[in-house]
């Protein structure tokens, strides 16, 4: 969620890009999000609810079983502050994190397979929501799978992202999945598979921890820039 150089504008804002694809990663050195107080506000059903005091915020978006919750909990150095399930699906409201200055949002999973037909338009209804009219919305982390290609239900959320014209930084989870001589290689694949540049893609692992500091900084970066 930087400039496209990977830095961020002389006037300190956040750019958003062509057609709001995602940005480049930041590779400033920015303290962690686990140096922060945080605290839970609350679950809630409506896109558009407002949150006091009204400050940046910063929403988490993938599929149901992307490891969004492991993701998070990496982020802010607590084990478990986001509950960890082992049926996807399990985040079906938009939950609220309160941290110095701005809010993390954790936003429900798309493309559980397994949901009813209604509870799948109501999280799509949500989803479009939120990232189209969310006035305080000041950036998008986008988890993808790296082991995987880019699904149809992927693709159609990227395609949102680009209509949301919200600044985003795609990332990729569970490196600790691939063997490391191959990530590199993985993350490419997944970049051209998405008409990005690689610059434009975070390889992360919760498990290792490799990449949180930088999706940090990312993090810390995007909200300065709203300030």
């Amino acid at each position: 969620m930087s400039g496209k150089d990977g830095k961020g504008g002389k006037d300190g804002k956040v750019d958003r890009g062509a057609r709001g694809a995602p940005l480049s990663r930041q590779g400033l050195g920015a303290g962690p999000l686990e140096a922060l107080p945080i605290e839970f506000v609350g679950s809630f059903p409506d896109p558009l609810v407002a949150l006091e005091p009204p400050l940046p915020e910063i929403a988490l978006v993938g599929r149901s079983n992307v490891g969004k919750s492991s993701l998070l909990n990496a982020l802010v150095g607590r084990a478990g502050l986001a509950r960890i399930s082992g049926t996807p699906g399990k985040t079906t409201l938009l939950n609220a994190y309160r941290l110095p200055g701005f809010y993390l949002v954790d936003l429900p999973g798309y493309g559980f397979a397994r949901a009813g037909k209604a509870a799948r338009a109501g999280y799509r209804t949500l989803l479009t929501r939120y990232l189209r009219e969310r006035s305080t919305l000041a950036g998008v982390v986008w988890l993808l799978d790296a082991r995987h290609d880019p699904s149809r239900d992927d693709l159609e959320m990227q395609q949102l992202l680009i209509e949301s014209s919200r600044p985003v930084l795609a990332v990729l989870t569970k490196g600790d999945k691939l063997p490391r001589s191959a990530q590199r290689a993985r993350a490419g694949e997944i970049a051209a598979a998405l008409g990005l540049r690689e610059d434009q893609i975070q390889l992360t692992s919760s498990r290792s921890h490799s990449g949180i500091a930088d999706l940090a900084a990312s993090i810390l970066a995007a909200i300065g820039g709203e300030r």
